[in-house]
């Protein structure tokens, strides 16, 4: 059992920045590929960004590529969003979830892939 916790939400302007991290519980963390997703008001939860297990590779959705960096620290169990440049439309409620799932990272793209998720933490960008 894996629990996570997502933090460093809030209000950010047109152009600014938010790093989101979180946290998570339990031995078994390197195991895990870890991905972020995003849900918008009013629409589905939707792939932002992946990361490798020993936190080499990543894989970004095209919304966000060049923006946003992923990265992980398996010795305090953490992975990280940094998120730049941000825009209104990246306006949404952002979870992290581990996966044990042992695929290319281009195909964690989709949420059933996924075994445990945190509760979220809002993001507003304001224009």
């Amino acid at each position: 059992q894996v629990q996570l916790v997502e933090s460093g939400g809030g209000l950010v302007q047109l152009g600014g920045s938010l790093r989101l991290s979180c946290a998570a519980s339990g031995p078994t963390f390197s195991t895990y590929a870890m991905g972020w997703f995003r849900q918008a008001p009013g629409k589905g939860r939707e792939f932002v960004a992946v990361i490798s297990r020993g936190g080499t590779t990543a894989v970004y959705a095209d919304s966000v590529q060049g923006r946003f960096t992923i990265s992980r620290d398996n010795a305090e169990n953490t992975v990280n969003l940094q998120m730049n440049s941000l825009k209104p439309e990246d306006t949404a409620i952002y979870y992290c979830a581990a996966t044990s799932r042992r695929e290319g990272l281009a195909r964690l793209r989709e949420l059933p892939k996924y075994d445990y998720w945190g509760r979220g933490t809002q993001v507003t960008v304001s224009s």
